[in-house]
């Protein structure tokens, strides 16, 4: 952890890939001091946004296939053994944040590959459902690299905001502040859109029974 807290200190390109590759991973680096730090610093003229958030992203995407390729391979009964283990309780992870993850996915099937990766909780774990249920590569990758791509925007437009407020000794506690405003939204935009298409598929579903109904109707008359 010492280390990490050393490159967290130290962002450049290569650290801000190198850190969102453990958070897409296993390992607990929230990606919020990550991504909203090296924008912050690039609303001051150290880095160029559009790298940050490239990097970023890239480095999503590789940790993401790190759980993908685990989930694929080896299957259900060894990730839950990992979970349970020292080291996977040592990465703040358990069984049950495995099979939520997996619940999520199952749920709402190759779109919470998007979605999955805006939510607190999922959002480092959704690669392994994709494995687990065999999801092919390209549409994994593909959806991964929209749902970090859209995340890493969220917080480097955070961390430019805060740039022209505050100065960078309160720049984790704003962070944190406003990091926790961002989750409730996020949380409740996705809540509304899965409501709403779970209610166009459940009346899709009754128009088609109705369909069903009156052409077996036609048949007997």
């Amino acid at each position: 952890m010492n280390i990490i807290s050393s490159l967290l200190g130290n962002l450049n390109y290569g650290t801000i890939f190198f850190l969102m590759l453990l958070e897409s991973t296993v390992i607990p680096v929230p990606s919020e001091l990550v991504v909203a730090p090296a924008a912050y610093h690039a609303a001051g003229g150290n880095l160029n946004i559009f790298l940050v958030i490239l990097f970023a992203t890239l480095g999503a995407d590789c940790g993401a296939t790190i759980n993908y390729v685990a989930g694929y391979y080896l299957g259900r009964p060894l990730i839950y053994k990992f979970a349970n283990s020292k080291f996977g309780h040592a990465c703040m992870l358990n069984q049950h944040k495995v099979e939520k993850s997996e619940q999520y996915f199952y749920n709402h099937g190759m779109a919470a590959t998007i979605t999955g990766r805006l939510i607190p909780g999922i959002r480092h774990l959704i690669s392994i459902p994709a494995g687990l249920a065999k999801m092919k590569f390209g549409w994994f990758l593909l959806y991964t690299t929209l749902g970090a791509g859209l995340w890493n925007v969220i917080l480097a437009a955070m961390g430019w905001y805060l740039h022209t407020i505050v100065p960078e000794s309160q720049l984790d506690a704003k962070i944190a502040e406003y990091g926790e405003y961002i989750k409730i939204v996020i949380i409740a935009i996705v809540a509304i859109a899965c409501g709403y298409y779970a209610v166009r598929w459940y009346l899709k579903k009754r128009k088609r029974a109705a369909a069903t109904e009156d052409k077996d109707a036609d048949g007997i008359a």
